[in-house]
């Protein structure tokens, strides 16, 4: 039997305020806003694909990353984004002027993890 056909339309990113986080994404990436609505914002990249959505959930907790195996009760990381740079140290500074955080671990020479407003990590490499 075939599965029933389906493709995928974006990922969706809770934080305590989606306008916030999809304000941070849109400055980041430069997408725009695709629709805006109390508690969701989605925003669409340029030339179609799956984008990315934020939705605002009151419960929020911000993941903890890298993990501590010595406090089990933490938010674990669930997800990140990877994102594609030419430049390391150009996508950088624009990641941190956008309102990024630089993690203090980083595991990769050619990779930098990043913190986004509501804590999720995500990953600038080299293509």
């Amino acid at each position: 039997m075939r599965p029933p056909r389906m493709s995928l339309s974006g990922i969706v990113l809770d934080s305590p305020d989606a306008r916030e986080l999809a304000g941070f994404y849109q400055r980041l990436l430069d997408w725009q806003v695709e629709q805006d609505e109390p508690g969701w914002v989605k925003l669409a990249p340029p030339g179609g694909g799956p984008g990315l959505s934020f939705q605002t959930e009151a419960g929020y907790r911000r993941p903890t990353w890298p993990a501590d195996p010595a406090d089990p009760g933490q938010q674990q990381m669930m997800i990140h984004l990877d994102i594609k740079v030419e430049d390391l140290d150009e996508a950088g500074r624009h990641a941190l002027a956008a309102g990024a955080v630089l993690a203090d671990y980083q595991p990769q020479d050619d990779v930098r993890v990043y913190f986004d407003p509501a804590g999720h990590p995500f990953c600038l490499f080299l293509h």
